[in-house]
């Protein structure tokens, strides 16, 4: 089975989240798109991220009823912070029969370099690269890289947080169901 891994924060998951996951999963060769919530990015601040936990609760919720979406936890056993590398080296461990391959947009790409053994994933993971504006996606030597156009919504996590602290509807932001449940246990407020 081959297995494409967006990782993210996903503070809140949005519908831009969603709709990249849901075309990659349908408009490429894998089989399904797991979400990675991790708990801690290494190149962000952990200041205003909500409990890993109710994340990934958000994204279990977001993704249900899709058939080829799955919220995973993965990270939260493994050391902090999380880094790809060392995911998908544990992932291969646990699931020999599995592809997995990495999913970003060309905006991550061009951060790659700083990532912990970006030489070992590129040479061992294929990678798909949604583009984002402003952004080109830059060839990398040795690696196995699907360029997808895929729809792209211009909303922000920050954003979000910031209208639902304001007080101000969300809804067409994220699904429904996350906002019900972001509404009803007072998050981000």
């Amino acid at each position: 089975m081959k297995i494409g891994l967006y990782f993210g924060s996903f503070n809140p998951i949005h519908n831009g989240h969603l709709i990249i996951a849901n075309f990659i999963a349908y408009n490429t060769d894998l089989d399904m798109v797991w979400l990675v919530v991790s708990p801690q990015n290494p190149l962000k601040s952990a200041g205003t991220l909500l409990n890993e936990h109710h994340r990934y609760h958000l994204v279990e919720l977001a993704v249900q009823g899709a058939p080829r979406l799955r919220a995973s936890n993965i990270e939260f056993s493994l050391p902090r912070p999380s880094f790809t590398i060392d995911t998908l080296t544990y992932l291969a461990e646990k699931f020999p029969t599995h592809e997995f391959s990495v999913i970003m947009g060309s905006d991550s790409l061009e951060n790659l370099p700083r990532w912990k053994n970006y030489e070992q994933l590129i040479r061992q993971y294929p990678m798909y690269i949604y583009m984002r504006p402003g952004h080109p996606a830059s060839e990398l030597a040795g690696a196995s890289i699907t360029v997808l156009e895929a729809p792209l919504l211009d909303i922000s996590a920050t954003a979000i947080r910031r209208w639902i602290k304001e007080g101000k509807p969300v809804r067409y932001l994220i699904p429904d169901n996350v906002a019900a449940y972001i509404e009803e246990n007072n998050y981000y407020r």
